[in-house]
């Protein structure tokens, strides 16, 4: 995309978990939040917001939710104010507007902002909420939510190419330990070793409850400034280099091969491409693991290891700590929850903190240069992808 260069230049989460707010009340926390990780912000300079919120009409009983959110933090925009709605995407899509706005000229400093409610006191509205996202008329009658979809995946990539549930399991633990360095996260507290995560109850096989994100709570939220006006912000940068997106179906009876995921393959080449680097130039990668076997089939997708290889290679220890790319820095989905709207948001959260070095060195990334933020929502048919990069804009 052409126009002016954008960087993040500051961002915050709220505690991730059940929490005992309404929406409102997280879109107030996460303002607070950013305006005490952001001191050289001024609410009078953000011209632009934009809102990440999945199902809130579904979960919290509230539509028109921008201005509300812009009402609770403080912010009155005067240029661009939206919602972005892209289910488990939501957050990126949130930050890919504000960036294109940016760009574009629309906008000059913008808030993106991700806020999910979604637990209520019933859990079978919940669950019947989350089948909204999938093709309701089509793909709900036949109990095709997430959990049994993934577990189609899973079952297919052990089918094709050996996958081991322990291998599933280690892409868990790298993720809880990670989350175990970050207090914002939902399992912050709670250990799980490998041989604890293969006890734990199956939810729809191969599938245990480790091996899926949380029904969680919680906002984030980044500041992003044009190349004019990013004096204002002396601190670290991270700069948006380069960004993708492709969607390749809808309903379950067009979705293809299980476990090749070429939407991921698209998205993530046009946004490589557009950062002209490569995938090995990576240093670290915040993917979707909205279950363990999301993220083996990811490494396989984005080119870090070849197709059939990606449990091997967490076994292994390549997206760890030391190895090939650190994989999920922050504790992933897996470790910190999944509030639909503020997870993506949440990712670039971790990619900022992760370049200003201000990170737990139980999770720092030694001398990040570069980072990718990947996505997926729905049935793994639509894929976001960013790549930033430190410091500076060229």
């Amino acid at each position: 995309m052409n126009g002016r260069t954008v960087a993040v230049v500051g961002g915050a989460t709220t505690k991730f978990g059940v929490r005992a707010t309404t929406w409102s009340e997280l879109a107030q926390e996460i303002g607070a939040a950013l305006f005490r990780a952001v001191p050289d912000l001024r609410a009078r300079d953000v011209d632009s917001l934009f809102v990440g919120a999945a199902m809130p009409e579904r979960l919290a009983f509230q539509s028109h939710v921008a201005p509300l959110a812009a009402e609770q933090m403080g912010i009155r925009p005067t240029r661009v104010i939206q919602r972005t709605e892209l289910a488990c995407a939501s957050g990126q899509s949130a930050i890919r507007s504000a960036y294109a706005a940016i760009a574009s000229g629309l906008s000059d400093i913008a808030v993106a902002v991700g806020v999910e409610k979604m637990n209520l006191p019933s859990m079978a509205e919940a669950n019947t909420a989350m089948a909204c996202v999938m093709d309701r008329a089509w793909d709900g009658p036949a109990g095709a939510t997430a959990p049994p979809f993934f577990a189609m995946v899973a079952q297919r990539h052990m089918l094709e190419h050996r996958t081991t549930e322990e291998q599933m399991a280690a892409v868990s633990e790298k993720n809880h330990r990670f989350a175990n360095s970050n207090p914002n996260a939902q399992f912050y507290e709670k250990t799980f070793p490998r041989d604890k995560l293969l006890r734990l109850p199956v939810v729809a096989p191969p599938l245990r409850l480790g091996d899926c994100s949380s029904m969680t709570d919680g906002a984030a939220a980044v500041v992003l400034a044009s190349e004019d006006v990013v004096r204002q912000f002396p601190g670290p940068k991270a700069w948006i280099r380069g960004t993708g997106q492709y969607s390749d179906f809808h309903n379950l009876a067009h979705a293809g091969s299980l476990t090749e995921w070429p939407g991921l393959k698209r998205a993530a080449s046009e946004a490589l491409e557009m950062a002209r680097i490569g995938v090995r130039d990576l240093d670290f990668a915040e993917l979707h693991d909205c279950f363990s076997i999301s993220e083996i089939v990811e490494y396989e997708a984005l080119g870090l290891c070849a197709p059939g290889e990606g449990g091997r290679f967490v076994e292994d220890g390549r997206s760890d700590l030391g190895g090939d790319i650190v994989v999920n820095p922050r504790g992933g989905l897996l470790g910190c929850g999944h509030p639909l709207g503020a997870t993506g948001i949440a990712q670039a959260v971790e990619v900022f903190e992760q370049f200003a070095g201000t990170v737990p060195s139980a999770r720092q990334v030694p001398n990040p240069e570069w980072a990718l933020v990947h996505n997926l929502s729905g049935s793994a048919n639509v894929h976001s992808v960013m790549v930033y990069r430190r410091g500076r804009a060229a």
